[in-house]
């Protein structure tokens, strides 16, 4: 997996052939504010890890509902060793796909 630290957000937005109101709009973040991390300003970790589910990972957290983030923090809490195998299997398919 790879990290925001290495990759720059500019880097990233050109690479998807974005411009700036488009890639940082998806994650919540106004142009301007994207411009300045695009500058080296401090990036906060929730929109470091945004950017990183979203324009990294292709993640479409518009698809993502409240039921599902449910679902995930009982396996994890309730059922560990289901949650691991679960997880597991999810990577091992995504390697396949990829």
């Amino acid at each position: 997996m790879k990290t925001i630290e290495k990759i720059e957000p500019r880097e990233i937005r050109r690479k998807l052939g974005l411009n700036q109101q488009q890639f940082w709009s998806t994650i919540g973040v106004t142009q301007s504010g994207g411009s300045r991390y695009e500058s080296g300003r401090n990036m906060p970790k929730p929109v470091r890890e945004l950017l990183r589910l979203v324009h990294v990972e292709q993640v479409d957290i518009k698809a993502i509902k409240r039921e599902d983030w449910e679902v995930i923090e009982y396996l994890r809490a309730q059922e560990p060793e289901l949650f691991k195998s679960l997880k597991k299997s999810a990577r091992a398919k995504a390697k396949k796909a990829a």
